[in-house]
């Protein structure tokens, strides 16, 4: 019961992300303006998981698990309200960016599942939420786009705000309250409040260098922004009593090689995937020619699918070969596969068994072996730290990956291609050698 509390929970958030997207086009319509102005709609939505992650993630330690699911819950909901009696954009973009804190919902089920399940178990709940990241088997973005043109966009919602109320009476009734024991002092507002300054920073520098170049002034200033904010959050926390989390956490290989695997590896795969591929096989000149919605069913789904029914798996393997050895198995294999993608780019078939094996290793073994690493990692005086700022770290490196390889997949070239795939190639190679660095949890041996 417990775990499929959490998965409602989980699902709530994910329908919200992958249900919306096919929709945007008729969002934007709806409101009489072109389809580039729903863009802050995902945005929006996007950003403030990337905040909420590490500081409700936190704030659970001092106010509870349940508490702090029931928040974010209760968040969503209110935000998802706004969104279905929106009367223009604006108020819809503030509601989607109220639902977007339901993403801190992925690490405040880790950390539970830590808490209060067998650790024989722990692998293989991890994995079953860790399989609903991609959504479920690549389905729900189909009804989203279909519900959107029978039934209109509002329709999304109501959905996302029933199952939003069944997730929190559910998680109401089975998952324990009570704050966690051992833990001590204050949340450190002052700490929150600098990471989210730099993560506001960040994504709007990532973002802005690949619309208006890497070299422009406003760019140049976001960076100048993300440095001082990160030099801000770092001395913060040298100075507070209970930080956030400690500096001397950040600098351990407990900490920054989890977080740092996963930018990267996000970087690389997610390019891969969600971006190149979709070009690449869309192209009608120099690419596969097929039409957006086969090639959302030969590239996007498969993998999707095959995640639903891998994460488990690894999960459970992790339990009894160890979370370091999964981890690795998943980045290289990964790496294999777009390897495979960027040598045979060409080839239809080639990518498609390519992509479709990244279901296995990418959002099977390396998605649920980081997840679990983040939990099982973090510092014991902060036990939620590590898994919200590594949920942060997902959307800083998907969004990086696909504004490095943008300016070269947008050639629409073979060439062009062929170079994007290679990028990401190398981005997931630095990511295999810094997992690494990644250290074992007590009581495993590498």
């Amino acid at each position: 019961m417990l775990i499929s509390a959490l998965l409602l929970g989980v699902l709530s958030f994910q329908l919200n992300a992958s249900m919306v997207t096919p929709a945007l086009p008729h969002i934007a319509a709806s409101f009489g303006l072109g389809a580039d102005s729903a863009a802050p709609v995902q945005s929006m939505f996007f950003l403030a998981g990337a905040i909420a992650g590490p500081v409700i993630g936190r704030w659970s330690d001092f106010i509870g698990r349940r508490t702090a699911l029931l928040l974010v819950l209760g968040i969503m909901a209110v935000g998802t309200i706004l969104c279905i009696a929106a009367p223009t954009l604006p108020v819809l973009i503030a509601g989607r960016f109220l639902q977007g804190v339901s993403s801190a919902v992925f690490a405040l089920a880790y950390i539970v599942l830590s808490e209060n399940l067998q650790p024989s178990v722990f692998g293989t709940s991890v994995g079953i939420i860790a399989a609903i990241n991609g959504g479920i088997g690549g389905v729900d973005g189909y009804f989203g786009g279909l519900m959107s043109e029978t039934l209109g966009f509002r329709s999304i919602f109501v959905v996302v705000l029933v199952l939003t109320i069944i997730a929190a009476g559910c998680i109401l009734k089975t998952v324990p309250k009570g704050k966690p024991q051992g833990i001590r002092g204050a949340m450190d507002w002052w700490g929150a409040g600098s990471l989210s300054v730099f993560l506001v920073f960040i994504t709007y520098f990532v973002s802005d260098g690949s619309a208006a170049g890497w070299a422009a002034p406003s760019t140049l200033a976001l960076l100048a922004g993300t440095v001082a904010s990160f030099v801000a959050f770092w001395m913060i926390e040298k100075r507070r009593r209970n930080p956030l989390i400690a500096v001397h956490h950040l600098r351990s290989r407990q900490v920054w090689p989890v977080i740092a695997t996963t930018v990267l590896t996000l970087a690389g795969i997610f390019a891969i995937i969600n971006f190149t591929v979709v070009l690449l096989s869309q192209d009608t000149h120099d690419g596969f020619g097929l039409s957006a919605s086969l090639s959302a069913l030969l590239f996007l789904t498969p993998a999707a699918l095959i995640g639903v029914f891998a994460a488990p798996l690894a999960g459970w393997l992790a339990d009894r070969r160890g979370w370091i050895k999964t981890l690795r198995a998943g980045t290289a294999l990964s790496l294999l596969s777009a390897i495979v993608a960027a040598t045979f780019s060409s080839n239809q078939i080639a990518v498609m068994v390519a992509v479709a094996s990244l279901g296995i290793f990418y959002n099977g073994f390396f998605l649920t072996a980081i997840n679990g690493l983040s939990v099982l990692l973090s510092p014991k005086e902060a036990p939620a730290a590590l898994p919200g700022i590594n949920g942060a770290g997902f959307g800083i490196g998907a969004s990086l990956g696909v504004v490095i390889v943008a300016p070269f997949a947008a050639q629409a070239t073979s060439v062009g291609y062929a170079t994007a795939l290679w990028i990401s190639v190398a981005i997931t190679a630095v990511a295999f050698i810094v997992s690494l660095f990644v250290a074992a949890p007590k009581g495993e041996t590498l």
